[in-house]
């Protein structure tokens, strides 16, 4: 029986080298790669803190040049008072009849039926479901539909009343 010594090129000791440099190339790649996701995170946080800085310098330089008109603007639009609210007309709505007259809430969209109570604003005549314009109401001062003012600006106090009574 003859036996086959193995060749040089085949001896474990050159086959595990390849190996070793395989083993070696693999740290460095995945180093690179959290290299480049912590540069892309970077770069996301930094964009971000531009944006905010962006709109906080934008606010401010609008509250410092326009002070009065925002503070009045803002004052103007506040919503009402539940005591104003209240005293605002309602009414039961009755259907007429006629395809014409058939309306609904602007707010819910939802058509109005006969025996739903409804309030009228008075500048406008615009009609909402009473539930529905009494919640706008109590953060906006205007009517959904047209945007018309149920406050007047006399009885908003301006800038100055209030500094001065301060």
């Amino acid at each position: 029986m003859a036996q086959i010594s193995p060749s040089p090129s085949a001896s474990p000791t050159l086959s595990t080298g390849g190996c070793q440099d395989t083993q070696e190339s693999t740290p460095v790649e995945l180093n690179l790669m959290i290299i480049v996701a912590a540069m892309l995170c970077a770069l996301v946080c930094a964009l971000g803190l531009h944006s905010m800085l962006q709109c906080v310098v934008q606010c401010t330089q609008r509250a410092v040049t326009e002070p009065r008109e925002w503070v009045a603007s803002r004052r103007l639009n506040s919503g009402l008072k539940k005591k104003e609210m209240v005293a605002l007309p309602t009414s039961t709505y009755a259907n007429s009849g006629s395809p014409s007259s058939a309306s609904g809430c602007a707010i819910c969209l939802a058509d109005f039926s006969d025996g739903d109570e409804i309030r009228m604003l008075p500048k406008c005549n615009h009609h909402f479901h009473v539930a529905c314009i009494d919640q706008w109401l109590l953060s906006h001062s205007s009517c959904p539909t047209c945007r018309h003012r149920l406050k007047s600006n006399d009885s908003v106090p301006s800038l100055d009343q209030i500094v001065t009574a301060l």
